[in-house]
């Protein structure tokens, strides 16, 4: 793959833009496991060999399974996943897709209902935050060490 732009180099403002809303996701109570099914299923959905690659070994490092890890990307077969983890996997999948279908109302009730206001809104948050550094590692070529 050839080099492209690197935007930390380029477009600073923008990249520490991107960095203090890492920090706020980051930051939330939003569960650790429930952060990286996120952004390992939203990085499979955008084909990003980078996310999927970081994030793959983020989880595993927080504990999370290689039996699991495998199974994110057929979840909705998998009986490996809570009934909280599949809601949130839904959500991951319709957002990150949103131009197909938008966010469905069965999907949005279900994870309110589950999740309430506080953690829906930064489970959403934490979808489209990864959802902008697929976008970013994928347009510009970025290769995982």
């Amino acid at each position: 793959m050839a080099t492209r732009i690197k935007i930390h180099e380029v477009e600073a403002d923008a990249f520490q833009a991107m960095l203090g809303l890492e920090d706020y996701v980051s930051a939330t109570e939003l569960d650790s496991n429930l952060k990286n099914l996120i952004k390992v299923r939203a990085s499979q959905i955008n084909g990003c060999a980078y996310c999927i690659q970081m994030h793959t070994e983020h989880a595993r490092t927080a504990g999370e399974t290689e039996r699991r890890l495998y199974a994110v990307a057929a979840w909705q077969e998998s009986p490996l996943f809570s009934d909280l983890e599949r809601i949130v996997l839904a959500l991951t999948e319709e957002i990150t897709l949103i131009s197909e279908h938008g966010l469905s109302k069965a999907t949005y009730e279900q994870a309110l209902a589950v999740l309430g206001e506080n953690q829906l809104a930064q489970c959403i948050m934490q979808i489209v935050t990864i959802n902008a550094w697929n976008r970013i590692a994928v347009a510009t070529n970025l290769i995982h060490d």
